[in-house]
């Protein structure tokens, strides 16, 4: 369907167009080209302007920084448990940054952003990952600007540039349909980076060999010109006598054997492998194949490699002008099945249909992993929103549980008791009410923990977190659940004594996670505005827990004999007795913390007594009022 949608519309032909005529001029100053259809803008970038960055010494991957790209740095501050930084290819990102440095690149931007309503970025090869990061650039700039400008990144023969970090990242932005990039059926330089680049000796000769092919394809034959093509015959002669067969099997076969080896892990290996972000689009003689998911994509990349070989692989990489005609005649051209053939879903006739654009239904080697590798990529592809349709069904079969935890609430605020609704259930009998609420706080935390877990073990969409309403529901749950967990916690009053106190060793790791998502929210305007009358629940569901240390400092004060440990209970006391005041004054706690019998209203009664006793009986308090220290 992608691939059909690509074909119908120019984007690919204007696209390759501009990357082509920026390849003619790639001996100017200028390493990038503007042209305009309309409405839409279209940025190349050239394919030959720094072969250099892809010899060994610069393939290392290096960390993003965060001037330029200001949303990763946000992205790395808001996910703390983020297990691997967002890298990519140092030489591309040093290419990138000389560009903004030493370009009117910057301000062709600002203008482009005033004018049109849609930008293109491409490129061919190394010039694909300029684009790239071009794409990623403005998008950031974007949101930070909050600008309606659609932005799309088409790349054609592009190198890996980062690693898997980088793809989760742009999944969980929803930036996936930004990127596409245009893979030739045997292209090598897609699937270069999968190796290391340490051993490829014959790297540097096939470097110069396509920037010398590129440059002279796009030459006049007539006038000055005609003995620089010349010259370039000469030396491309050369580089073939200097790269024999021999070496250009070895290369490949090289290559290939990586691109096994991280097909079949299935995963990259860490921060330090490449690894494919966005939608990739693999081009044949008989149409293209679309798919999204990592995995699939190396996978597929492997697959259609081996139904190639070394001087294939070489050429296709110079081969985008004639894939680009095929697919949009293909897309004219009608695709049929054989007569009689039926199928037992869509679904199996759409993997048929995708099998055979790749080109590789007529390998019997391949053809039963090719087919079951374009089943995985659909099924990866529709399994996460279908389990978060799931996830949402699950979600209304527990809220009753919710409800009857909400009800339980209300009916402690209007006890007679005056407890409030964290001291009832703390202090709770063998009710069956008490028992019901305490099974709805268990199979609701059982409920969240498994979500995290799919979350976590990429069962759901990457921006599932970011998504308003588990956000809300989550949030929801924190407050009015975690409350009664405090209380479980300290209802027994050895366990935070033999463990320590709740936020640092009795804290479920799933509130730490939902506090997360909940800083990461964007804030609406109503939200900052002022409350008239007090919460429904308290805003901070640790509130109980700070009780709980506040009411033990008390304690300690009465029977502490030593200063600097007097000293530093007074200090925490008045820091919590500050913080206290101030989200009551400002309505951020529910009516239950000033319940005349909570524990917060006990504390501050203590707190209160104990100041009172100090100045009535200083002699039992030596020290206090010499200068040391002072309630």
């Amino acid at each position: 369907m992608v691939a059909a949608f690509l074909a119908s519309t120019p984007l690919l032909s204007e696209s390759w167009s501009l990357c082509r005529s920026t390849t003619a001029t790639a001996a100017s100053a200028e390493t990038f080209a503007v042209s305009s259809a309309g409405d839409v803008s279209y940025v190349a970038f050239s394919g030959v302007q720094a072969f250099g960055v892809l010899d060994p010494g610069c393939g290392n991957l290096v960390a993003v920084d965060g001037g330029v790209f200001s949303v990763l740095r946000h992205h790395v501050e808001a996910d703390e448990e983020a297990e691997e930084p967002v890298m990519v290819h140092a030489g591309m990102l040093s290419l990138f940054h000389s560009m903004l440095k030493y370009t009117n690149f910057e301000s062709q931007m600002f203008e482009i952003i005033k004018q049109s309503k849609s930008v293109v970025f491409t490129g061919h090869s190394i010039g694909g990952t300029i684009a790239s990061l071009s794409t990623l650039w403005l998008l950031s700039y974007l949101q930070s600007i909050s600008s309606p400008l659609n932005v799309l990144c088409i790349t054609f023969g592009s190198p890996l540039l980062s690693n898997e970090s980088l793809s989760k990242f742009i999944l969980q932005e929803r930036w996936g349909g930004h990127f596409w990039h245009v893979v030739a059926k045997h292209d090598i330089v897609p699937r270069l980076l999968l190796a290391p680049l340490s051993p490829l000796t014959q790297l540097h000769a096939l470097l110069q060999y396509w920037h010398l092919s590129m440059t002279s394809a796009q030459l006049p034959v007539t006038g000055q010109d005609f003995c620089s093509l010349a010259q370039n015959a000469a030396l491309r002669q050369d580089i073939v006598v200097q790269l024999p067969d021999e070496e250009k099997n070895r290369l490949f076969l090289f290559v290939l054997a990586c691109a096994e080896a991280s097909a079949k892990a299935g995963r990259s290996g860490g921060s330090s492998f490449f690894w494919p972000f966005g939608n990739y689009v693999f081009c044949t003689n008989e149409g293209a194949v679309c798919m999204d998911d990592g995995a699939a994509i190396v996978n597929l990349m492997y697959l259609m490699l081996v139904t190639g070989n070394a001087s294939s692989s070489i050429e296709d990489h110079l081969k985008y002008e004639y894939y680009v005609e095929k697919v949009s005649m293909q897309f004219l051209k009608q695709t049929g099945f054989v007569e009689g053939e039926f199928f037992e879903s869509s679904y199996e006739a759409g993997v048929t249909l995708a099998l055979q654009s790749s080109e590789i239904a007529s390998h019997e080697l391949v053809s039963g992993p090719a087919r079951d590798c374009l089943r995985t990529a659909v099924r990866m592809g529709r399994a996460p929103n279908l389990k978060s349709a799931n996830l949402a069904i699950a979600l209304s079969k527990i809220t009753p549980l919710r409800a009857q935890i909400e009800w339980y609430k209300a009916s402690c605020d209007k006890s007679d008791d005056q407890m409030g609704y964290y001291d009832t259930f703390k202090l709770r009998g063998a009710s069956k009410r008490d028992a019901k609420v305490n099974m709805n706080r268990i199979k609701l935390a059982q409920f969240w923990d498994s979500l995290i877990r799919m979350l976590e073990t990429n069962q759901l969409s990457h921006d599932f977190h970011k998504r308003s309403k588990w956000v809300n529901a989550s949030q929801f749950y924190k407050l009015l659940v975690e409350p009664l967990d405090i209380a479980d916690y300290y209802r027994s009053r050895g366990m935070h004594r033999e463990k320590g106190h709740y936020l640092n060793h009795g804290r479920e790791r799933r509130y730490e996670i939902f506090d997360r998502w909940w800083r990461n929210r964007k804030v609406g305007e109503e939200e900052n505005t002022k409350r008239s009358r007090y919460a429904s629940l308290t805003q901070d569901s640790c509130f109980w827990a700070r009780v709980e240390e506040a009411r033990e400092w008390i304690e300690n004060i009465r029977s502490e004999s030593d200063m600097r440990k007097l000293t530093m209970l007074w200090e925490n006391i008045h820091k919590f007795e500050r913080y206290a005041r101030k989200i009551v004054e400002i309505k951020e706690v529910s009516r239950d913390v000033l319940a005349e019998n909570s524990s917060y209203s006990l504390w501050v009664k203590e707190l209160s007594e104990l100041k009172s006793q100090m100045h009535q009986f200083p002699s039992r308090f030596p020290g206090f009022f010499e200068g040391e220290s002072a309630p």
